[in-house]
């Protein structure tokens, strides 16, 4: 998996790669060539008293390792830019495959394990195809050619290769074989502190209020513990792979210096071929020591791979149908027939049983208690999800029949969590109407009750906007979000507890604004406020995701008890006959 990932990333670019494999080739021959050059001044120079073999030989080796010197550097540039490239891919990739998620499989893996996936996990095969452009090409070539050498120097002495090689493989093995399932739990625990830490930061202000900064203290001291008793444990692994190098590169120089001195004095050997062979069995020993680092780096990497491929092969459950229809002229009515919604796994239906229609023209409440299922209904039109039983019809077309653009592009979507993007006021507003011009841009403020406030900023629609609308309050930035709703003119308006934050004054102008400008579209608003939806000309009562009633607010009056509990609780007598 790890290595089809990089690979079909790679694909694009095979030119590139070509270039780098040849200047690695080239880089690694004339490293492999240096000490044949350096052991021939030695014997035949030095030692001989040649001046002219050491100048031309010398020569050679100085443009030998400028060539070399010009290739690892040109071949390590374009390894970097190809594993930047590769990650970008990688990430690109990952964005707009998360962007097609619905609801629930952003559910399914979680905002903090995703986050993690799209950047540390993506980092580690980035860094692995780096490490494979400059090491693990270079590695083969070096260990082979190096052995190739130092048989061609001296084959008795060779011999010491058969005992170092299988010792240094063997013991890495073993440490790398236990690193695998450290790697793997290392990155699910990443995934937890992400999480603890996002909730933490998010959630910042109801942690003072409450005084439990201890206990949330606590909380991120245990994932944080976790973490770390992970990574040292394999930091102690990886502790022993260089001693073990160092020490069988120190044994094996030892040896060579100790059995080749024994063979020169027999005669059987060259001064100049100890230095070679001494060289060679340092570069092989070099070439194993890199493929061992980039082993290291490979389970942490297999690791990541999986948990990217897993993202990358989950379809979204909310696609488009093979022949969906796209129209510009869909209209607003709206027909639930025995709709229900469950999450996989789930043991009963977050709804079901839901039978009701909206027109154009007209506006259906939605009321129930917290946890009835009234936004998972709202959520079920545009498709955010996707019902599991029953039917829906949108401008009297099956929604799952009409293509995703065609169906959201006719709707208006307020919700619950006002939530805008940074930048300015007029980008934010310009997602709904992309082109909108200024004056549009006003008129849907002055709807909204926005313009005001709006204005005595001083930038006016430039005053800039943080992230999530951090720097307005919970009134301004719903304001906002139903000015952005407005302003895209849609056929279909979906307000999911909108005006929760709003007093009632506010309340009752925008609403009054909001009237003529809705009067031919389709209004569904969730609310939690009975007096908001009194003159509602439909109103669904949700309980525990059934409609227990529907009707006007005189009819469940007197026929529903749900709605009834709910009304009682909320408005006094005199309210309910002043209604009346």
């Amino acid at each position: 998996m790890l290595f089809r990932l990089i690979l079909r990333n790679l694909s694009p670019h095979k030119g590139v790669l070509l270039c780098i494999v040849l200047l690695q080739l080239l880089s690694t021959v004339a490293t492999l060539y240096l000490p044949t050059l350096n052991a021939d001044i030695i014997d035949d120079g030095v030692v001989k008293g040649d001046t002219s073999v050491i100048y031309a030989l010398g020569g050679w080796m100085l443009l030998i390792a400028l060539g070399q010197v010009i290739c690892s550097i040109t071949a390590t540039y374009l390894s970097a830019k190809l594993a930047m490239t590769v990650g970008r891919q990688i990430r690109d990739a990952l964005f707009i495959r998360v962007e097609s998620f619905s609801a629930r499989e952003v559910g399914t893996f979680g905002a903090p394990s995703l986050i993690t996936r799209t950047t540390n996990d993506v980092q580690q095969i980035q860094m692995l195809t780096l490490m494979s452009f400059t090491m693990m090409v270079m590695a083969p070539i070096m260990c082979v050619g190096g052995i190739v050498l130092a048989l061609q120097q001296d084959v008795p002495l060779s011999g010491l290769l058969l005992v170092i090689l299988p010792v240094l493989v063997i013991v890495i093995g073993l440490i790398v074989r236990k690193l695998v399932p450290l790697f793997r739990r290392a990155q699910k625990q990443l995934d937890a502190i992400n999480g603890v830490l996002r909730e933490q930061i998010m959630g910042v202000s109801v942690i003072r209020a409450f005084d439990r900064r201890d206990y949330e203290a606590k909380r991120f001291d245990v994932a944080n513990r976790d973490l770390t008793g992970t990574q040292l444990g394999a930091g102690r692994l990886l502790s022993l792979m260089f001693p073990v190098i160092m020490a069988t590169v120190s044994v094996a120089t030892v040896g060579v210096l100790w059995f080749g001195g024994m063979r020169i004095d027999s005669g059987g050997m060259q001064i100049g071929a100890l230095t070679a062979f001494l060289s060679y069995i340092m570069q092989i020993l070099m070439a194993v020591m890199f493929a061992l680092f980039m082993f290291m780096m490979i389970p942490r990497a297999a690791v990541s791979a999986e948990r990217i491929q897993t993202v990358l092969d989950t379809e979204s459950s909310v696609v488009d149908a093979p022949s969906a229809i796209s129209r510009a002229d869909l209209g607003g009515e709206i027909e639930f027939k025995e709709v229900q919604f469950s999450y996989p796994g789930a043991e009963e239906p977050v709804v079901s049983g839901l039978n009701f229609k909206a027109q154009p023209g007209t506006t259906t409440a939605i009321i129930g208690s917290t946890g009835s299922g009234k936004t998972t209904l709202l959520n079920l039109i545009p498709r955010l999800l996707d019902r599991t039983g029953g039917s829906i019809q949108v401008g009297g077309v099956e929604s799952h029949q009409l293509s995703l653009q065609t169906l959201r592009g006719s709707i208006g979507l307020v919700p619950q969590k006002a939530y805008l993007f940074s930048g300015t006021i007029a980008s934010n507003l310009r997602f709904g109407k992309p082109d909108a011009s200024e004056q549009e841009i006003w008129t849907a403020l002055q709807i909204a009750q926005a313009a005001d406030f709006v204005r005595e900023l001083p930038a006016g629609l430039n005053a800039p906007v943080e992230q999530g609308g951090g720097n307005f309050s919970g009134g301004q930035r719903q304001r906002l979000c139903i000015a952005r709703a407005i302003i895209a003119q849609p056929r279909i308006y979906l307000f999911d507890d909108s005006f929760s934050a709003l007093d009632f004054a506010t309340d009752a102008r925008l609403r009054a604004a909001l009237a003529p400008v809705t009067k031919e579209s389709t209004v569904l608003v969730v609310a939690q406020r009975a007096n908001t939806i009194l003159h509602a000309d439909n109103i669904l009562v949700l309980d525990q995701g059934r409609l227990v009633g529907q009707g006007t607010h005189e009819e469940l009056m007197r026929s529903c008890a749900t709605y009834q509990e709910i009304v009682n609780s909320q408005l006094t007598s005199e309210d309910q006959e002043h209604v009346a």
